[in-house]
Formats: structure tokens, C-alpha cells, sequence
């Protein structure tokens, strides 16, 4: 596992960030706050008419230049439909990505003040279930060919190998951990073969809202993939309980206002949740040279963690053979528990 200094974004001054901000063509202030996300960095920049924009450095070696620019593409196509999104600020130039002299690509956004709705009462599922439907169909209108697209060899089979091969599974869990996730992706395969998929956000938790003035919009497609749209409603509503059943009710008629929602699809809800265990587990595993990962999370890569890992992706299996009549075994029970990678990944407020 190699660690080079621009990934850790150790190049990146202030006034790095204050001289990317001047390319936009604006005149910043000079002072910049720093804005919570632990895969890029990005701040918030005041300019010289008290107005403000938020500067987005990705982190190298993640995502192509191709793939940033489809993010861009899907946030334009997003506005010109009048999605409420934050916006990607052109350069004097029109292009919307740069490069500094470290070889970091950066961007600058427009800010939208406000805050995460605490909780998403059934009026709130409507409204999203609306707006998820608008961002669908924008989003079905062209390809992303450069992204990644969510599937069993991108999120299960790619990751067990990556951390297999650099031995970060321990040899007492290795064995049943693969065998889980390996049993996912084979029935998750089958799932997938008829499956549409198409430009989605990916990462649609309730993190990723701000709401300020009755007005509501959708943050951060860093993570935007290839995907089933059904990733885009479990995420806002991940509980497994009666509620949030009679939720995802409310969200698929909202939903179907504007666009036909395939229900056949929530049958991948709990494979698509085992997949992100998996992707979240490997995630934190390719950061762990970036001081940033191990004091947030100490607990990673201990026996505990991995003990507790394993055990989740076998009752995730379990869940995934319970909820299929054909998987099923004999008289068998499922505890079913949440945990924070069901609607954790990167923060980007």
C-alpha cells in the first residue's frame, strides 16, 4: 500500500485553496473554514461582497478526470430541470474542473445554507419521494460511462479480493467472512440480470439533505454511480420495522407521481445493504495511511471488529435466504439489526 503526500493532501495550505478560489474568477477573503468530509477536503470560502462558496479538492488517485466530470454533467442536467442541487461554479474559462500544481483536481461549488431534517415525518418522505423521482428521470436521460456502476463484482467481489491480497482480513475470520460475502454476490447476481440501471445519487441519507426555508436540496454525488434506483430509497429510509415499511409506501406512491417506480426492486434492498458493508469495510481499509481514519474509527482492524463483521454479513445472508421464498431454510430466524454503516459513508455539508 503505497502513500504519497498529495493523497494526504499535505501540499494543500490555505493559500493553495485561496488561489484556487481567484481561478474561479472571485475574490476571496482571506480566511476559509473547513467543511466536514473525510474523503476530500473541502472549505467553505467567504468572498469580498459577504457571499460564499465552497472549494472541493478530490482526493487523488480515486476518481479520473472523466469520472468527476460526470458527476458535473449529472449536477448541470440536474439543474437545467430545475432539481434543486448545488451547482458546480464554471471558470472564466467554462470548464468546471481544474488541476493545481500538485496534480489535485478542485472545483467550486455553489453554497446552499441550512440544515439535515432531524427526521423524516411522512410529509417529508413525500417530498423526497417526489424529488427522488425528478433526479431519476434526469437521470435515466444519459449515460455515465466512466463511472462505477453498483453491482456484485464492483461492490462485493473487487473489495474481499483488495482486502484479501493486502491481508487485511485476520486468518481467524478470513474463511466464513469471503464465504458470506461470496454467497451474497452469487445470489445477488441473479438479482441483477434484469435489473435497470442508470445514473443515481448512491449515497442518499438524510445526511445528504439540507432543508432551510421550506426549500429542500440535495448534497454531495461524490459517490454518484451506476445503479439501481432502489439504492436511492433505502438509503433515506435504511429501518427495517413497520414504519419504515409503510414509508417506503409513502415514498414509492409520492415517486410514482412523476415516474413508475419497479417494485420487483426492493427485493435487492438487503443484497444492495450486505454490498455496502462490504464497500464501507474496504473503504476504511484503503484509507488507513490517512491520520484522519484511524483516530476516528480505533476500533477498525482489531479481532472485535472483524468478529462483529463476519457475524453481520452471515445474518445478512441469513436475511437476504429469509426474505426469498426459494433461499429460505427450514424454520429459520434472523435477528435483524441496523448498524452505522447502513447510513454512513463521507459527509460533505
Amino acid at each position: 500500500m503505497t502513500t504519497s503526500s498529495t493523497d494526504l493532501f499535505l501540499s494543500l495550505t490555505p493559500e493553495k485553496v485561496l488561489e484556487a478560489v481567484q481561478r474561479a474568477g472571485l475574490s476571496p477573503k482571506p480566511v476559509c473554514y473547513t467543511l466536514n468530509s473525510f474523503e476530500n477536503r473541502v472549505y467553505e470560502v467567504e468572498l469580498e461582497d459577504d457571499s460564499r462558496v465552497v472549494a472541493k479538492f478530490y482526493r487523488p488517485n480515486r476518481w479520473a478526470a472523466a469520472q468527476i466530470l460526470e458527476e458535473h454533467e449529472f449536477l448541470a442536467d440536474l439543474e437545467a430541470a430545475e432539481v434543486p442541487v448545488c451547482g458546480v461554479r464554471p471558470f472564466p474559462d467554462g470548464l468546471t474542473l481544474k488541476t493545481n500544481d500538485d496534480g489535485i483536481h478542485y472545483c467550486v461549488f455553489h453554497r446552499k445554507g441550512g440544515r439535515a431534517p432531524d427526521e423524516l415525518s411522512d410529509a417529508m418522505v413525500s417530498r423526497l419521494g417526489m424529488l427522488a423521482a425528478r433526479m431519476h428521470i434526469v437521470g435515466a436521460s444519459r449515460q455515465a460511462k466512466h463511472r462505477i456502476s453498483i453491482r456484485p463484482q464492483t461492490y462485493i467481489y473487487d473489495n474481499v479480493d483488495w482486502l484479501a491480497e493486502n491481508n487485511v482480513l485476520p486468518l481467524a475470520y478470513r474463511e466464513r467472512y469471503m464465504d458470506a460475502a461470496f454467497s451474497i454476490a452469487e445470489i445477488t447476481d441473479t438479482y441483477f440480470q434484469d435489473v435497470h440501471v442508470q445514473r443515481i445519487h448512491g449515497d442518499l441519507h438524510k445526511g445528504n439533505l439540507v432543508e432551510r426555508g421550506g426549500a429542500l436540496h440535495l448534497l454531495d454525488f461524490d459517490d454518484m454511480v451506476v445503479g439501481p434506483p432502489v439504492q436511492d430509497l433505502w438509503l433515506l429510509l435504511p429501518d427495517r420495522d413497520h414504519n419504515a415499511v409503510r414509508q417506503r409506501e409513502v415514498f414509492i406512491e409520492a415517486y410514482e407521481q412523476f415516474r413508475a417506480f419497479d417494485r420487483s426492486s426492493l427485493r435487492l434492498i438487503e443484497p444492495l445493504r450486505a454490498m455496502r458493508y462490504i464497500h464501507y469495510a474496504a473503504w476504511l481499509a484503503r484509507r488507513w495511511h490517512d491520520p484522519a481514519f484511524p483516530a476516528t474509527w480505533p476500533h477498525f482492524g482489531t479481532d472485535e471488529y472483524w468478529a462483529n463483521e463476519t457475524s453481520d454479513l452471515e445474518k445478512q445472508l441469513a436475511v437476504i435466504r429469509d426474505g426469498d421464498p426459494q433461499l429460505a431454510e427450514p424454520e429459520q430466524q434472523v435477528e435483524k439489526e441496523l448498524t452505522n454503516k447502513d447510513f454512513f459513508w463521507d459527509w460533505e455539508d
